[in-house]
């Protein structure tokens, strides 16, 4: 039988370890244990979290699992899984806001954990837009087309459009690659070329293509490829 949390010594609790020492002391499945509050029969929350993370491959691929597979999870229903989007939104949101506030091309490593939260973990191909101003400020995000897993249908037109409603002065495009390498296809640099070429005919800038994957990101600006 499993030993109930509460039964468990005040200095491995989670919460109170919490308390004491800050949340960047807990472990990852101490964290969700936190999150979850509960466990199952025969399983507590802290084993429950540990199991979560096993089967999702980690933190990351937990908080990007989809709804169907994390309620299919005996003990996690709705209740839970609308916990654990809430802290990745609140985490995406905490992003976004550096950048809002101050010049994306000052901060490119935000660009970049931006781009990898809300990107990397799809299982197909996500292709997203950076809006910014004249200033280099984000004005609107997007993800505009979602793909298979080895192919996204990428339209310059619908981009350019998107632009011009939000009146951008430059755009930062970026897509995943579920495949875990973030090394940029033949397919992606003529896409690259098509967008700016569009882009440019309205004089607006492509300031970069971003190609994520969980552990890494390639910069098509940053290897001289624009």
């Amino acid at each position: 039988m499993s030993t109930r949390i509460a039964d468990l010594p005040p200095a491995v609790r989670p919460r109170e370890k919490l308390l004491r020492s800050g949340a960047h002391a807990l472990a990852d499945a101490e964290l969700v244990a936190l999150l979850l509050r509960s466990g199952v029969p025969g399983c507590n929350a802290l084993q429950l979290g540990q199991r979560l993370l096993d089967a999702f491959g980690g933190l990351h691929g937990l908080l990007h699992a989809p709804a169907a597979r994390l309620r299919a999870v005996r003990g996690l229903g709705l209740a839970k899984y609308a916990e654990l989007a809430a802290v990745l939104e609140l985490a995406r949101r905490a992003l976004a806001e550096p950048m809002r506030e101050r010049p994306l091309l000052d901060t490119p490593q935000a660009v970049t954990d931006y781009l990898r939260l809300w990107l990397a973990g799809s299982a197909v191909e996500v292709f997203a837009a950076l809006l910014l101003d004249h200033r280099h400020h984000l004005v609107h995000a997007q993800q505009l087309w979602h793909g298979t897993l080895s192919h996204t249908a990428v339209y310059p037109r619908e981009l350019v459009r998107l632009a011009l409603a939000h009146e951008a002065a430059a755009v930062i495009v970026a897509h995943n690659h579920p495949s875990g390498s973030a090394e940029p296809s033949a397919s992606d640099r003529q896409v690259t070329e098509r967008l700016k070429a569009a882009l440019g005919l309205m004089d607006i800038a492509l300031l970069d293509h971003l190609v994520v994957t969980r552990g890494s990101c390639f910069s098509f600006a940053r290897e001289g490829l624009l």
